[in-house]
């Protein structure tokens, strides 16, 4: 009776994934595009814009030097490498903060683990990754919530 009811299990579990997960419009692969899709909706550096717009007491950490043009990058700032990192080195959504906040956790040495090497310089002379963990670093935790939240914020009013 046992194996019956196993079987019965299974070809219930096979009907509801192959036939109405379909109908409801879910696929995994269509999620994970629409995912994708949504998190570039807005630019990096648009982003980076608004944050600094309404936090100008954010540090900039734009100093630093285009390799190709051989003058400051001033457009390059440290919102703007923060998402770049979230997004492309890490792959994660912009839909939710708590992925902000794992981000943030990577700057602070408390969640995975960052190297120089996979810290993109964006066409910097030199890689800004110490400078920008240490800008993370000298910020309080409050100033470090309202970074997360301004950035999550900029993005779910773009959706």
């Amino acid at each position: 009776m046992k194996r019956y009811a196993r079987l019965g299990a299974a070809l219930t579990a096979s009907f509801l994934i192959a036939w109405i997960l379909p109908v409801i419009g879910f696929s995994f692969d269509q999620q994970s595009h629409v995912l994708a899709q949504s998190s570039r909706r807005i630019s990096p550096a648009a982003v980076s814009v608004q944050v600094y717009q309404q936090h100008p007491d954010f540090p900039l950490e734009n100093q630093y030097i285009n390799e190709e043009t051989g003058s400051v990058a001033t457009e390059n700032t440290l919102v703007d490498r923060f998402i770049r990192y979230h997004l492309y080195i890490q792959r994660r959504s912009t839909d939710f903060r708590l992925d902000w906040k794992l981000t943030m956790a990577d700057y602070l040495g408390a969640f995975e683990r960052m190297s120089p090497e996979r810290y993109a310089d964006y066409g910097l002379r030199d890689n800004p990754f110490a400078d920008d963990i240490a800008a993370i670093e000298s910020l309080s935790a409050e100033d470090r919530d309202r970074w997360v939240n301004a950035i999550y914020e900029t993005y779910v009013a773009a959706q």
